[in-house]
């Protein structure tokens, strides 16, 4: 295993950085393919979020791959290299799984523990599976890192340690107060129909708005959210939100008439100028302020809204600075075992893995040998009945069995511990295997599992 990962995250870069360092669903695609088409990777698949973009790939040069996935970053994202370089971060190995793991697991998370990670990580890995760049070990790790984040959420109370970016940004804007009590009656306005927005609308429902209105450029999207928010009313108990569907020329009235508005596109520009903030303010028909949660990356809402009288606006930079002092559940202790634990779970298998081909192929070659000794015993004892035959073959094959069993299986135990890999060359050398046979048990292994575990998810 040669995992390699290199990214940024807020962890690493300032939000004005992150802003110009995402990446659009076309530019996710051409990345795979162009890193594919470079020479240290073999396999790929890139994972972008609103605060972190992480491209991971199986390389064959440590040093090569660092320099070519840095470069790819930077091309595709549109920021200089020298500009994106002192923000990336690299791990290797068993510390890039441990990375993504602790990522599955929402402890490198903005807000400690929440689960909506979850979901990106799976769509990393279906766009990695539907472009073929993710072949066995990153099908592997992804699925892994997938069970170790539900077995986290699961085992643990880390949902206690934070909530998710909606929740906390309604947190922030009611400053102190109870979210539901705070929401309770409000008209909410919500720009785009994403698995943000919606998230953010089904929480704004919970939390008893009076009502919301979706916008977004599509308008069968923003529908299909109006109708799930209608289901929900119904199944809820003292659900009572009424929502209904805008195009987004509508945005500046329903923005005079909102409490709260919450934005998530995907929109490359603003798609709310201090300018327009300020002229909805104007056309308000009571004083009451105008909440804005702007959960996009980059920004959709204009920074300058911070300045404006009646009008409080959280964006990713100020829940960045909001969580860094929220304080840490006892949980976190609990799912960075579990991480720890499952990391080492994970690269045991990996090594035992390795060395599976060079055991089926001594087998394959035992067989062989089997078959070619049968043939002569045909040919010395030709007078043999079918029986007889039969029970020579069945004792010859039980003594070869034997023999290998206990070697192979204990060198497997071998191989699965740190520094065992070496044994698989070992064994090659002991019994003269050809190595383009053990390629060839690799390669149709590797076809044979090829998007592994796509059902499990």
């Amino acid at each position: 295993m040669s995992l390699l990962v290199v990214g940024l995250s807020h962890r690493s870069a300032p939000v004005s950085v992150l802003e110009h360092a995402s990446l659009t669903a076309d530019a996710q695609v051409k990345l795979l393919q162009d890193t594919l088409a470079a020479e240290p990777a073999t396999e790929a698949t890139v994972l972008a979020t609103c605060n972190r973009i992480e491209l991971y790939a199986d390389v064959d040069k440590f040093h090569a791959g660092v320099a070519e996935l840095s470069t790819l970053l930077a091309q595709h994202s549109g920021v200089g290299l020298d500009e994106l370089t002192p923000y990336l971060y690299v791990h290797y190995e068993d510390r890039a799984v441990h990375h993504l793991f602790s990522v599955a697991c929402g402890l490198d998370s903005m807000v400690v523990g929440e689960g909506q990670i979850l979901g990106q990580i799976k769509d990393a890995l279906a766009l990695g599976q539907e472009l073929h760049t993710a072949g066995r070990l990153l099908n592997d790790l992804f699925q892994q890192a997938l069970r170790v984040g539900k077995r986290a959420h699961s085992e643990t109370g880390i949902d206690r340690a934070g909530q998710s970016l909606v929740t906390f940004g309604l947190e922030q804007l009611a400053t102190g107060a109870d979210v539901d009590a705070w929401a309770e009656g409000k008209r909410a306005l919500v720009i785009g129909a994403g698995s943000m927005s919606s998230l953010a609308a089904a929480t704004l429902a919970r939390a008893g708005v009076a009502e919301i209105v979706v916008a977004n450029r599509t308008a069968g999207r923003a529908e299909r959210l109006v109708q799930i928010l209608a289901q929900y009313s119904l199944t809820e108990s003292g659900g009572g939100v009424t929502a209904r569907a805008v195009d987004m020329g509508a945005v500046p009235g329903e923005l005079a008439r909102a409490d709260v508005v919450v934005s998530c596109t995907g929109a490359t520009g603003l798609v709310l100028t201090a300018d327009a903030v300020e002229a909805a303010l104007l056309d308000r028909a009571r004083p009451a302020p105008l909440a804005l949660l702007d959960l996009a990356m980059p920004r959709d809402i204009d920074a300058g809204a911070h300045r404006l009288g009646g009008a409080r606006l959280v964006d990713i930079e100020t829940l960045a600075e909001a969580s860094a002092d929220a304080p840490m559940a006892a949980d976190v202790d609990q799912v960075r075992t579990i991480v720890s634990d499952e990391v080492a779970a994970f690269g045991a298998a990996q090594r035992a893995a390795h060395i599976t081909p060079t055991v089926v192929a001594l087998r394959a070659m035992a067989a062989d040998v089997v078959n070619s000794e049968i043939a002569r015993l045909d040919s010395r004892l030709p007078g043999l009945d079918g029986k007889q035959r039969a029970e020579v073959t069945r004792t010859v094959r039980r003594v070869v069995d034997k023999l290998l069993h206990a070697p192979t299986v204990r060198v497997k135990q071998l191989a699965s511990e740190p520094g065992g890999a070496g044994y698989a060359d070992a064994l090659r050398e002991l019994f003269d295997l050809d190595p383009q046979t053990v390629a060839a048990v690799s390669r149709a292994d590797l076809n044979d599992t090829d998007g592994v575990g796509r059902g499990r998810v």
